[in-house]
């Protein structure tokens, strides 16, 4: 046998090694155990994301199930405003018609009325 079979120094550096090996093991466990749950963390905050946006969705038809009940409601009240003020033009410039008549003849139809 030689003696470098039995080198204390290598024996030494083997245990270090391995000390080292099973330090890295150890840290790499405990590296996956804190990815496990720092994943675990993200899919409860996706599910979370998941619900509400589903929410946002049902809120977001029901929304524009009420617009389009409203719309008919709305065109209607449109065109009420416009023939209300079609309908007030119109007797705006009757009366207007009616004042300018009363004061270019109403002194003479007067006159006529008390003459007779």
């Amino acid at each position: 046998m030689n003696t470098s079979d039995f080198d204390p120094r290598l024996h030494q550096q083997m245990g270090e090694l391995l000390a080292e090996v099973r330090n890295l093991r150890d840290a790499f466990r405990q590296s996956e155990i804190k990815s496990d749950n720092s994943r675990s963390q993200m899919h409860g905050r996706l599910d979370l994301l998941v619900d509400r946006v589903g929410k946002v969705e049902g809120t977001a038809s029901a929304v524009q199930e009420d617009i389009s009940e409203m719309r008919p409601v709305t065109d209607d009240v449109r065109r009420w405003k416009l023939m209300g003020l079609g309908a007030l033009g119109i007797v705006g410039i009757g009366a207007s018609a009616l004042t300018f008549m009363i004061t270019k003849f109403g002194a003479s139809a007067a006159g006529w009325f008390v003459g007779k």
